[in-house]
């Protein structure tokens, strides 16, 4: 499939920074395991089946980071690490005590959401419509595709984005590069 910015009316498919904001925002007037799932899609980039797919084990506190397992490539064993922020690791922990699970072998193939994926989605667009988001981008694939224009906007290198996004082909991660970010529209 491939990666399209608007659709086919022109509409935008993904969130701007300051939509972003917005969505977390109101993501902290959630529950705090919606919040924390809100906020997982956020600042991984990843897909709802990926978020849930987390176990006790994927966060990895010495590294500032969660291991996700690539869903989209069709071969199991195909993980990547992506770095999250130090304050919604806390949360994160605070939450669901992670730390403290860890140190239990048993609890480390324990999913952090055992949600289904119609309720991430719900929880998920409940937040969207608390930010006063709506429209094409106002979904977790919007959030994904922001979460690619952040790292863009930030100067982040492709090959890091590709990585992190869990993409096969650079050139798939290139397209996010289309988009206008802040540095053209200083030029502009």
């Amino acid at each position: 499939m491939e990666i399209r910015l608007f659709d086919r009316q022109g509409n935008r498919k993904y969130l701007t920074p300051s939509e972003r904001h917005q969505f977390k925002a109101a993501a902290f007037q959630v529950s705090n395991r919606a919040c924390t799932f809100c906020l997982m899609l956020c600042y991984s980039g990843c897909r709802i089946s990926e978020a849930l797919q987390l176990k006790v084990k994927n966060i990895d506190f010495a590294a500032g980071a969660v291991v996700i397992e690539t869903l989209k490539q069709r071969k199991p064993g195909v993980f990547r690490q992506i770095p999250l922020p130090d304050e919604y690791l806390k949360d994160l922990n605070l939450v669901f005590d992670l730390k403290a699970l860890q140190k239990k072998r048993d609890k480390l193939e324990d999913r952090i959401w055992s949600w289904s994926r119609k309720h991430g989605y719900v929880q998920v667009m409940d937040t969207m419509r608390l930010a006063g988001l709506e429209g094409i981008h106002a979904t977790p694939r919007g959030l994904r595709h922001g979460f690619a224009i952040a790292c863009i906007d930030k100067g982040i290198p492709l090959n890091l984005i590709q990585k992190w996004m869990g993409h096969a082909h650079i050139s798939t991660t290139a397209i996010y590069a289309n988009a206008m970010g802040e540095e053209e529209r200083k030029i502009a």
